[in-house]
């Protein structure tokens, strides 16, 4: 489980994890790399597809299903990362938003399906990428609070 906090309102959290525009600005992966595609049909049974490219033309992907959507509250939804021809095992991944006075918290909770898909995911990097991608999200929404092309200005 992850849980981090956001100076914004829930809603626009909520928009920067469910509209592809504004997920592609943050959810990047490492350094070096970008999101081509994302996808998303926000209903339950609705599918989800993101497609990272890195350096050289590496790629991964991930997808799956929603499960429950209960907008500005609750998603959960399978997921499935596709690394060439090894796929991982399905898992549950819950996202769960909360506001008081203005913060919004996320908790983030991954159901894997064995013991060995958790440390293999916790060894490939994931904390530290989930981090880095929370950091980013947190720019975009300071940018999203003042308006989009309006930061910086005086």
């Amino acid at each position: 489980m992850v849980t981090r906090g956001f100076d914004s309102r829930r809603g626009l959290v909520y928009d920067a994890f469910t509209q592809p525009e504004l997920m592609k600005r943050w959810l990047s992966g490492p350094h070096g790399w970008s999101m081509d595609v994302c996808e998303i049909d926000l209903r339950v049974g609705g599918a989800f597809r993101h497609v990272w490219r890195g350096p050289e033309g590496r790629q991964m992907s991930m997808h799956g299903i929603h499960r429950e959507i209960i907008p500005l509250e609750r998603i959960v939804r399978t997921e499935i990362f596709d690394f060439g021809c090894n796929p991982s095992a399905e898992q549950l991944g819950t996202l769960a938003l909360t506001e008081h006075a203005g913060k919004t918290t996320i908790t983030v909770t991954v159901l894997f399906p064995s013991k060995e898909a958790r440390d293999g995911a916790l060894a490939s990097g994931m904390a530290r990428g989930m981090a880095a991608g929370y950091d980013r999200l947190e720019a975009v929404l300071g940018v999203e609070q003042v308006g989009p092309g309006v930061a910086g200005q005086s």
